[in-house]
């Protein structure tokens, strides 16, 4: 057990998961029938709440210590096509990304007591935020910290925490993001991640940052990827790093990782073309965070 913000957060977080030396398997497209879809009872779509909050925890209270996919609840202050702000792809996208990386990498994910996979929902200021190696943010070109906030979300990043920003397209919303960013870290500085950084052969030969459009503007166009036309027609992978290297921030910009996750089980077409890629990067992206 690792009290609240005795250790840093993500220090603290890795000690708990067990990482195999077992070789690791190759990404491949399931076939449609193993494809994940997950509802909860009645209720389908957008999900204007949390379906849980806090980390997972076991029957007797006690909190699962395996791998858990940590979203931040945050307040958005503007608007984007498509985006409804931290919920945007909740909560398919976690359940399926937790699933799908217990069964390609060795890493146990958590569980909550009535065995649902180990997602949690956080807020800025929660002592579980601490325990937490990653914030998973996505439509992240609409938040708005308070003060209080900011203060929460530097001592978390200071203390070993990482964000993740993902679904948010053109000039506007990255402004929006990294003025944010900025002001809990105004020390550190947003770099583009070159195509050969580790991040993209932690496990999976990536080439290159994947466009995933969300699914509605796929069908809707015809099968274009790029939402806002040319202005988001260059995908980004970027960061910032602290003076030892260490990775406080990553953004997937002018791409949705994300729908490559939550919507695997919806249409073959959109799942061959984007999910791989999609699992691919993410997954690479945990091993990375979870080894840095």
């Amino acid at each position: 057990m690792c009290p609240a913000r005795a250790r840093t957060a993500t220090r603290c977080a890795r000690l708990l998961v067990v990482l195999s030396a077992l070789a690791l398997p190759l990404l491949t497209p399931a076939p449609a029938d193993a494809q994940v879809r997950i509802r909860y009872g009645n209720r389908t779509g957008w999900m204007p709440n949390p379906y849980r909050e806090g980390l997972p925890t076991a029957k007797n209270g006690v909190v699962d210590r395996g791998f858990t996919f940590c979203r931040l609840l945050y307040r958005h202050v503007t608007s984007e096509q498509r985006g409804h702000g931290w919920n945007t792809d909740y909560p398919d996208s976690d359940h399926n990304f937790t699933v799908r990386f217990e069964e390609l990498t060795p890493i146990r994910a958590a569980r909550w007591a009535d065995g649902e996979p180990g997602y949690a929902v956080v807020r800025p200021g929660q002592p579980e935020l601490y325990e937490c190696p990653f914030l998973f943010m996505s439509d992240a070109g609409t938040v708005g910290f308070s003060d209080l906030e900011v203060a929460s979300i530097r001592e978390y990043l200071l203390k070993g925490g990482l964000i993740w920003a993902d679904d948010f397209w053109g000039e506007r919303a990255w402004r929006r993001f990294t003025s944010e960013i900025a002001r809990a870290i105004p020390e550190y500085s947003m770099i583009d991640i070159p195509a050969d950084h580790r991040i993209m052969t932690a496990l999976n030969n990536v080439d290159g940052v994947p466009q995933v459009p969300s699914i509605q503007f796929w069908r809707y166009t015809r099968y274009s990827t790029s939402e806002m036309g040319a202005e988001s027609a260059t995908p980004h992978l970027r960061g910032i790093f602290d003076e030892t290297g260490r990775p406080l921030v990553l953004a997937t910009h002018n791409t949705d990782i994300a729908d490559g996750w939550e919507r695997e089980g919806e249409d073959q077409d959109f799942f061959y073309t984007f999910s791989p890629k999609a699992y691919a990067l993410g997954i690479n992206i945990m091993l990375y965070i979870m080894s840095n």
